[in-house]
């Protein structure tokens, strides 16, 4: 399951009427904290295909809530993959090396 911070806007001054944006953005995370919630209860319940749209729909919504986070997740990314791929390259190396002296221990056993 994955966690999205779904963080609220401070308003320190009570005098200031909310704007149209902020009252929309509003709508929109309770309609992706109530469509995620939906989906978990769903999915516990055993009802998955229900579950699954509603949760993909919560994420959706959540992910248009939070647009700033998904940008900076999805350039971070490419960095992110490329570690991967040098662990994974260090991983096949160290199986390859380890291969090499299995069979030299086998041939001298052998003999």
């Amino acid at each position: 399951m994955v966690v999205v911070p779904l963080s609220q806007p401070a308003n320190d001054s009570p005098a200031t009427p909310p704007t149209a944006g902020t009252d929309s953005m509003s709508l929109i995370r309770v309609a992706a904290v109530g469509s995620l919630a939906a989906g978990g209860v769903l999915l516990v319940s055993g009802k998955s295909r229900a579950g699954l749209v509603a949760a993909a729909s919560g994420t959706a919504l959540a992910m248009l809530d939070q647009q700033q986070t998904v940008r900076a997740w999805w350039n971070a990314l490419p960095a992110y993959i490329a570690q991967i791929q040098e662990v994974l390259g260090r991983v096949q190396n160290a199986l390859d090396t380890f291969t090499v002296q299995r069979e030299k221990l086998h041939q001298i056993l052998r003999k």
